[in-house]
């Protein structure tokens, strides 16, 4: 439950906005990364987003950095490689308990096998 008293709100510049969706719209990049590393919602982010579409935001002055940039895309790529990651071992965690099943159930059979041959 929230606090009572008055809320903490902070006031963003164009400049800041039209940069922040500037990196959004890089290809490969996606809001919530942006986001993210903006310290901001998504929302806010996405709201920003329309207004510059409806042109309410405009700052020209508002160049997106490079290694900013090349940092978004590195993020992406790590979490999809993270992603891919856990999809493997979810499957060889799933492949080692389908396993040891079967050879739990196969092994009395064939020790019982090889002990009447024994005899």
């Amino acid at each position: 439950m929230p606090r009572p008293g008055p809320r903490t709100t902070y006031k963003y510049s164009d400049e800041f906005k039209a940069t922040a969706v500037r990196l959004s719209n890089l290809p490969g990049v996606a809001v919530q990364d942006v986001a993210d590393s903006l310290y901001i919602h998504p929302f806010m982010l996405s709201r920003w987003r329309k207004q510059v579409r409806e042109g309410v935001i405009m700052a020209k002055s508002a160049e997106v950095d490079k290694e900013v940039a090349a940092e978004l895309k590195e993020l992406r790529r790590l979490k999809k490689a993270y992603a891919r990651l856990q999809e493997e071992h979810n499957l060889l965690k799933k492949a080692i308990a389908f396993t040891s099943i079967r050879n739990r159930t196969s092994s009395p059979s064939s020790t019982s096998t090889k002990k009447s041959m024994k005899s």
